[in-house]
């Protein structure tokens, strides 16, 4: 199976309503699971509340992908902090998945506002990672 066979299939699982997916093929085996929200009404309702609360040029990164979050170098230095100054572009962080590094990008120049994951936690598609103003 080659990458980008991988990738569509990544790609349709976190768009599908799927929770758990294994695929073997040959010595080759694919495992991905997603946890979803179990009081779907609660959490609407809380999404309105913080949604009214936002400022509006406040930037959520989210995950574009499923992965382990990286807020650090190989060198054990932080991409970003709270309060840095970013610019459009410049990587903020890392999500690894399948043992390949993807490196997320600024998607507007402003000043970190909060990290809200630790180095090495697990990441979700779509969970806010980053906030920017």
């Amino acid at each position: 199976m080659d990458f980008k066979e991988i990738q569509t299939i990544i790609k349709n699982f976190e768009k599908s309503n799927l929770t758990e997916l294994e695929i073997e093929k040959g010595d080759f085996k694919l495992r991905l699971s997603k946890q979803l929200y179990k009081d779907k009404e609660n959490q609407d309702v809380k999404d309105l509340e913080t949604e009214e609360l936002k400022d509006p040029n406040l930037v959520e990164v989210k995950a574009p992908l499923v992965g382990t979050f990286y807020i650090k170098d190989r060198n054990g230095e932080d991409f970003v902090k709270a309060g840095d100054h970013v610019q459009e572009g410049d990587t903020i962080c890392i999500i690894e998945a399948m043992k390949i590094l993807n490196e997320i990008t600024a998607p507007k120049s402003g000043i970190i506002q909060e990290v809200k994951l630790k180095n090495g936690d697990p990441v979700g598609f779509d969970q806010v990672m980053i906030t920017i103003l």
